[in-house]
């Protein structure tokens, strides 16, 4: 399989290139592109996404395409899925995350059973993002709620 599949091992590229002021443009190696920017008090103009931003919501991606395709293919009946993230960052700078909160807000008539094994599944074996995050030192806790 190749690299265009989620969760593929070896090496991964990408650029981000400064626009103008605090305002850069991230594209990867298949050319898609992110705006990534700050606020105007750090001398941004708050035109894209702000770098912490994109981390909690690389994790909510990544963990919520784990979710879907295990929910798939135990053939769950989902019908739906959002997966809110809130981070809880340190005072002191770097400013890295120290808590993490992950709600997934699933939509069908699917058991408990099913998104609590998805759910440990890719906590455990499958999100690098999550991995990550958690390795360096994040308390990350993990709820969900089942809307029929």
């Amino acid at each position: 399989m190749n690299r265009d599949g989620w969760n593929m091992p070896g090496p991964m590229k990408v650029a981000v290139n400064l626009k103008e002021g605090m305002t850069f443009e991230a594209r990867d190696e298949r050319s898609h592109v992110v705006a990534i920017d700050t606020v105007p008090e750090k001398g941004g103009k708050d035109t894209g996404t702000r770098p912490t931003e994109l981390l909690l919501m690389a994790l909510g991606s990544c963990t919520g395409m784990d979710v879907m395709s295990i929910l798939r293919k135990k053939r769950a009946p989902v019908q739906g899925l959002e997966v809110q993230v809130e981070g809880e960052r340190a005072e002191a700078h770097p400013g890295h995350f120290i808590k993490v909160k992950v709600t997934y807000i699933v939509t069908g008539p699917i058991e408990s059973k099913d998104i609590e094994r998805a759910i440990e599944l890719s906590r455990t074996k499958y999100c690098p993002v999550m991995y990550t995050v958690e390795k360096a030192g994040a308390q990350i806790t993990t709820e969900y709620k089942i809307v029929p």
